[in-house]
């Protein structure tokens, strides 16, 4: 008879990988402690060990795990400002299902330090005013993914038994070049704008 193997330690990052499945598979309002230490196979309580906060604190780990965006600065402010949005938006599609937190939450943590590492980058490369620029920025790429995901058809399923079709990103094989053009468009007027402000 083979040895078991021994249990996967439980870790923040396990705890926040398990919440995002059941969130983007079932839906936020499925994922309870219970269905999550289920998801972990350990009791619910084990989690509060790290998540000492429980599930308050879970919903803002989750909202930092897709907002906390970091890029290299480019050759100028508006590449910089542009490779920021696509990667922020190519974060807030991947994990449809806590895109209502992203919308709601405050940036804390890694999430605040990128908001600051993205507005200290379009300063030192010229841009007056970044920190409004990044706030319109922000408000740009969050209010567009929210439009695809309507658009797309994806709804936050009711739970596992939910015959609706899941949300496929694009690295998944999802995503549509009407939906990436659009993107483009409205981030080349919205860069134009911030150039004559």
């Amino acid at each position: 008879m083979p040895a078991k193997r021994p249990p996967i330690p439980l870790s923040r990052e396990r705890i926040i990988e398990a919440a995002l499945h059941i969130a983007d598979s079932q839906g936020l309002r499925r994922l309870t402690m219970r269905r999550l230490g289920d998801a972990l196979q350990v009791e619910a309580m084990a989690i509060y060990h790290h998540l000492p906060r429980g599930k308050d604190a879970l919903m803002d780990a989750l909202a930092e795990h897709v907002t906390a965006v970091h890029v290299e600065p480019g050759g100028d402010w508006r590449e910089t400002a542009r490779e920021w949005c696509r990667a922020s938006r190519a974060a807030l599609r991947e994990h449809p299902g806590v895109l209502a937190l992203a919308l709601t939450k405050p940036p804390k943590g890694q999430a605040a330090m990128a908001v600051r590492e993205q507005t200290e980058q379009l300063a030192e490369a010229g841009l007056p005013d970044a920190a409004q620029a990044v706030r319109a920025l922000r408000a740009y790429v969050f209010g567009a993914v929210a439009v695809e995901v309507q658009q797309s058809g994806w709804a936050e399923p009711a739970g596992p038994e939910d015959d609706a079709e899941p949300w496929l990103p694009p690295s998944r094989g999802g995503g549509s070049a009407a939906a990436d053009a659009d993107f483009e468009r409205g981030l080349d007027a919205l860069l134009a704008g911030l150039t004559r402000s």
